[in-house]
């Protein structure tokens, strides 16, 4: 059973990475998310779009090897029903998928208080939507793209004038997603943000660490 007691809370949270196995060939991930650990990570998303639930379930229990001992949360993309078996700590579902609760029943409840429920968090794309996710029982939600990105195809930005809106009315964590990279990641800030969800630029980064440890240590900045 996974030692929960030890790992970082999502109210701890503020830089959200995502091993996307788009941009990183299976091989690689365990060390990406060593290096991710390295440089500050706070939580670290696996997103494998197209895979069978056999494959996912393999590099997750690969991942959960690497996150656990480190503290750091691992959290599905889609695929709830694989959190249980690989110890995961929970699953994040888009506006198009399950509902929260069905999420969360899929990846499991406490047993007799031993273990926190699975984390659920879900992606938004307006104010509306965050607090719809709020009412829904989401324990954070993803706010963008902010901008442009390949991750979402066909998906609009919706720029940075509801940041602080966002953050005024929705009382879980929010991450800002989207197209945030290390160059933009202050004007993002500067526009409200105390979170964020940073994908390729990490993944493609020449130095994955220190690229985290600087991202980290911008958001650390804009919450004290």
């Amino acid at each position: 059973m996974s030692d929960y007691s030890r790992m970082k809370t999502i109210a701890e949270a503020l830089l959200y990475g995502i091993v996307d196995t788009g941009y990183v060939a299976d091989a690689g991930i365990p060390e990406i998310a060593r290096r991710m650990i390295a440089g500050g990570i706070d939580v670290i998303q696996l997103r494998a779009k197209g895979r069978e639930e056999e494959e996912i379930q393999r590099i997750g229990e690969e991942l959960v090897a690497i996150t656990e001992p480190a503290g750091i949360p691992l959290i599905l993309n889609d695929h709830p029903e694989i959190v249980p078996a690989i110890g995961a700590r929970g699953a994040h579902v888009g506006q198009d998928d399950l509902a929260v609760a069905d999420a969360r029943w899929r990846a499991g409840r406490a047993l007799a208080g031993e273990v926190p429920p699975a984390l659920v968090g879900k992606s938004t794309h307006s104010v509306v939507q965050a607090l719809a996710a709020q009412e829904e029982g989401a324990d954070y939600i993803g706010f963008g793209p902010l901008f442009a990105t390949p991750t979402k195809p066909g998906r609009p930005a919706i720029g940075l004038g509801e940041i602080r809106r966002v953050h005024e009315l929705v009382r879980i964590p929010i991450f800002c997603i989207g197209g945030i990279k290390r160059e933009n990641l202050a004007e993002v800030i500067a526009a409200g943000a105390r979170r964020a969800v940073i994908v390729s630029g990490i993944l493609q980064a020449e130095d994955v660490e220190g690229y985290t440890r600087f991202c980290r240590g911008l958001l650390a900045e804009a919450n004290r």
